[in-house]
């Protein structure tokens, strides 16, 4: 049973007013760099109490809402964040969605997934999940990325590497459908492909070895007390409508806190990145990583659970949510936001991509996969890092 006192905890509810009263503190202000890092603190644990009550709703909800409801949330920080930092910066933010989006994409599709699959894998020798339903979240993950990020840098109608605001308009649409069809697909037409598969029977090319004098694979055993740790705890927990309300609340209010002190923490982000001769791509990176802090906890505890079919979700859902619900809002926002935003990406950033993308094919096709997919990943995902630095 869902333990409500240890899901509740105090400090929940008493970061996010803290970190209410720091932004209202700090607002329009210039900060020293000791309250910078009082700030980022407070920061981290805003984004800790909004994994904590988004994953109370989720509970609530069951699969794969849960995993919807944590990355339109996760989106809504993004979205929120690069309006803001466009709209207030006096440098140059015309590539800040694109280098913040791709961040995000190559976060989820190689860090995220990497980690997950390190994890589940060492402890089940066998991450198992849902080859149908991850590979359809991959494929829109991939074709949204094509449309939104790859076309732009071979399209001659505007100079650069840039949409017409007839394109921009018009992929963003087509973004919105795309993903309009994934939410549809996922939690109506076929719900039951994005659920973990029935692991109680053996897997019909399963590699595992037969335990010495008991005809019974271990891995198969591993994989039947898994299950009957999945029936309790993936199944929906209803709460009472007092602690749903409380717990929507709270989410809203630490993701306003989150999208604050990020705005707030920005000036800092920036300076510190030019102070080293960093490229500006790499603020990109680093709004990536702190936006995707919930998603990254909540599917790291899924796949330590062995619900690797929920760490995807996360993980797919997060990199469609952001593509395909960031482009048409900044899409609408262009017609008054300054200059024009450059969303193509540069060769280097399209060959990490095409060769992602073919792993993550590789990875998904068989329905399991073992610690040499995780760590295949997580190299990827530090070369993307790499390559971001040292350009």
């Amino acid at each position: 049973m869902l333990n409500l006192r240890k899901l509740f905890s105090w400090w929940t509810f008493v970061v996010p007013g803290i970190a209410v009263v720091a932004l209202g503190a700090s607002w329009g202000r210039q900060v020293s760099s000791v309250w910078m890092v009082i700030l980022a603190l407070v920061l981290v644990g805003a984004v800790l109490a909004a994994v904590h009550h988004a994953e109370t709703i989720a509970h609530h909800v069951g699969e794969p809402f849960g995993s919807l409801l944590l990355a339109v949330a996760v989106t809504v920080i993004e979205v929120s964040l690069i309006l803001m930092l466009m709209m207030g910066s006096g440098g140059n933010t015309q590539t800040l969605a694109r280098d913040s989006i791709f961040a995000v994409t190559m976060m989820t599709i190689n860090g995220i997934v990497g980690l997950c699959l390190l994890a589940s894998a060492r402890r089940d020798h066998l991450a198992r999940f849902n080859a149908e339903g991850a590979g359809s979240a991959l494929g829109a993950v991939i074709l949204l990325a094509g449309l939104t990020l790859i076309l732009p840098r071979f399209t001659t109608s505007a100079p650069g590497m840039a949409f017409t605001s007839v394109q921009l308009v018009s992929i963003g649409i087509l973004s919105l459908v795309v993903y309009g069809l994934f939410v549809y697909t996922q939690t109506i037409r076929h719900r039951d492909v994005f659920l973990p598969p029935d692991r109680s029977g053996a897997h019909p090319d399963c590699e595992c070895q037969q335990g010495e004098g008991t005809g019974i694979s271990p891995v198969a055993s591993a994989d039947n007390a898994a299950d009957e740790e999945y029936d309790e705890s993936q199944a929906p927990h209803k709460v009472s409508p007092r602690v749903l309300v409380a717990s929507l609340g709270f989410l809203l209010i630490a993701l306003v806190d989150v999208v604050g002190l990020a705005k707030v923490e920005s000036p800092g982000i920036e300076s510190l990145v030019a102070h080293f001769g960093f490229p500006p791509a790499l603020v990109g990176v680093l709004i990536a990583l702190i936006i995707l802090l919930p998603e990254t906890i909540a599917a790291l505890k899924a796949a330590n659970r062995s619900h690797m079919q929920t760490s995807l979700n996360l993980a797919y859902g997060s990199a469609m949510a952001s593509i395909g619900l960031t482009i048409p809002v900044l899409a609408l926002a262009s017609f008054w936001l300054p200059g024009h935003l450059l969303l193509g990406l540069d060769a280097v950033h399209i060959a990490l991509f095409a060769i992602s993308a073919v792993v993550s094919i590789l990875t998904i096709v068989r329905g399991r996969a073992n610690v040499l997919q995780g760590g295949l990943h997580l190299v990827l995902f530090v070369a993307f890092l790499l390559l971001t630095i040292l350009p």
